[in-house]
């Protein structure tokens, strides 16, 4: 049996799944302040006359690191960043404590100009004298030589309790956005240990041992452990669940758009082929341009229990929440509200539900019936608009799925696919209103949790290969070997390979069921010097493709 939690913004779901289908499946409202007992409230529902011994595997997928970074609710931390020559370092500051400091590694690798361990012991002691605890650390070409950005975290050790390292992140080439990726590290840091601990403490208390993954935003999973080491890996996390739960249900040879309707949010994400767009950068939130790969979705603020409220006679909805649906005692009339007084949801207090609507429809000089009406179809035609939005960006430029570049295709989408608690009621109006084929998939109200449980592990490595200097380097796995003149394309992919599978395996893959392995990028460079071949330049990256675990086939049909 495997397990599958979605901790979202207003409620976490929980799944038992068997080969057979689902077992059991629980709802409990997410309290941030409290996630240790709000985990442990799924586990206790879901296991109860369960043998822990028949766990195997736990996937959980969560939205606190996104909700962080768009609410801004992220701890101080301290960046110390190095150049050397060309762009100024400053105008990619993350904040108050942000240093520039001396060094220079060029583009080979080569030291050009050193640290200056005195600069780096002052910043440290005005750092820790402002209360940081954690610190980015980045050079400009860290992932040729790390050297610098080692030599800089055995200054910084002795005064903080852990030091992020740029060439860590990825082996891409951006500054920017490894600045950006690194500083994200350190800032959730925090807020993710403490639900590292609240999942440890609550598969204690249950008698589970057995190793936990986490849902990251490209998909796939990696284990618990391994996201301490890059936190950020989290973010988007819960749309990625969304996504990897309706692709099951996604039309074969056409494009899809799925909608994720929560008490908060709706994510919004799309499928070409059943496959899903890639972010080719890496994920983009507000001011943050980052390394961290990614599945391509977008947010509205709009959700079943977004608040709804009349503004000089116009009908406003979200993008704020104060709490739950007044059928469940919140405080403001919401769309969830519309749907009981139109007689669609029944499990809560219509009578309260009727007083809030009763309120707005004064207002707007309708019947409670009408103005219900009129916020369903508001909440659709918002969702909607920001799709249609969505759509004509992103074909206005390439379009990347995990699988493949498509260059020059135009995404037009033939199904809409629907997910949370809603789901039903929103895709008969959607239908009825946009005459797109809209359904809501199997076991909506769970299928983020479905999606986590079943999404297989994955994971990349870069690898860089350099004939004349006679090394190989993959210095975001901390590795590199010594190389001969004759080392080939061949020895660098079966390398890429090797490492690749030591990844997946360190990241909880079974090694028996490792997933598609994939080359998405090869480049080869001649190092020419006074008209005289001296080597050659390898680079690769090579990656596990986001995918489904076999063995749970019942659950999808």
């Amino acid at each position: 049996m495997i397990i599958g939690i979605d901790v979202g913004g207003t409620h976490t779901d929980a799944v038992l799944l068997s080969s057979n289908g689902i077992e059991k499946k629980v709802k409990v409202s997410t309290d941030s302040a409290d996630l240790f007992n709000t985990i442990l409230s799924g586990f206790k529902q879901l296991l109860k006359d369960i043998d822990p011994k028949n766990i195997k595997r736990i996937v959980i997928s969560t939205t606190l690191t996104t909700n962080a970074i768009v609410q801004q609710n992220m701890k101080p931390v301290g960046m110390i960043v190095s150049a050397g020559p060309g762009v100024d370092p400053k105008s990619f500051s993350t904040g108050e404590h942000y240093y520039c400091v001396a060094g220079s590694i060029n583009h080979r690798g080569r030291e050009k100009a050193s640290v200056n361990t005195m600069e780096i012991e002052d910043i440290a002691k005005k750092l820790k004298k402002a209360g940081i605890e954690y610190v980015g650390v980045v050079s400009k070409f860290c992932v040729r030589n790390p050297s610098h950005e080692i030599l800089i975290k055995r200054i910084l050790n002795k005064y903080f309790k852990k030091i992020f390292l740029g060439h860590h992140v990825s082996g891409n080439l951006n500054f920017p956005r490894r600045i950006a990726t690194t500083h994200l590290n350190a800032a959730v840091f925090s807020l993710h240990k403490s639900f590292f601990e609240a999942v440890k403490l609550s598969l204690e208390q249950k008698g589970l041992m057995v190793p936990i993954q986490i849902l990251k935003a490209d998909g796939g999973t990696m284990s618990l452990e391994s996201s301490m080491a890059f936190p950020g890996q989290t973010v988007l996390s819960g749309p990625a669940a969304s996504i990897m739960g309706a692709i099951p249900y996604a039309p074969s040879k056409q494009d899809a758009i799925v909608l994720d309707i929560g008490g908060t949010t709706t994510d919004i994400a799309f499928l070409v082929d059943k496959a899903p767009l890639l972010e080719p950068m890496g994920i983009q939130r507000g001011q943050y341009k980052s390394l961290i790969r990614s599945l391509q979705t977008d947010s509205k603020g709009i959700g079943g229990d977004s608040t709804v409220r009349v503004i000089g006679k116009e009908l406003v909805i979200g993008p704020d929440r104060l709490g739950p649906a007044m059928a469940f005692g919140g405080p403001e009339p919401t769309p969830t509200d519309a749907l009981f007084v139109l007689g669609l949801m029944k499990d809560g207090d219509r009578k309260n539900s009727v007083k809030g609507i009763h309120k707005i429809a004064m207002e707007m000089g309708l019947t409670d019936n009408e103005t219900a009406d009129q916020i369903f179809k508001k909440c659709c035609s918002i969702i909607l608009k920001k799709t249609f939005e969505m759509i004509d960006k992103l074909n206005s430029k390439p379009v990347y799925t995990v699988h493949e570049f498509l260059e020059g295709y135009k995404i037009s989408p033939r199904k809409i696919l629907v997910l949370g608690g809603p789901a039903k009621y929103f895709a008969k109006k959607i239908e009825e209103l946009y005459h797109i084929k809209t359904i809501a998939v199997p076991e909506y109200s769970v299928a983020n949790a479905i999606g986590a449980a079943l999404a297989r592990t994955t994971c990349e490595v870069s690898l860089n290969a350099d004939t004349e200097q006679g090394i190989v380097t993959a210095h975001e796995e901390g590795f590199a070997e010594p190389i001969s003149k004759t080392y080939s394309e061949d020895d660098l992919i079966e390398t890429a390979h090797t490492l690749l599978k030591e990844k997946a395996i360190n990241f909880g893959a079974d090694p028996d069921n490792i997933g598609e392995v994939e080359v998405v990028e090869f480049q080869k460079f001649n190092i020419v010097r006074n008209f005289s071949p001296r080597g050659k330049i390898f680079r690769t990256k090579m990656q596990l493709k986001p995918g489904i675990i076999k063995g749970f086939e019942n659950i999808l049909q």
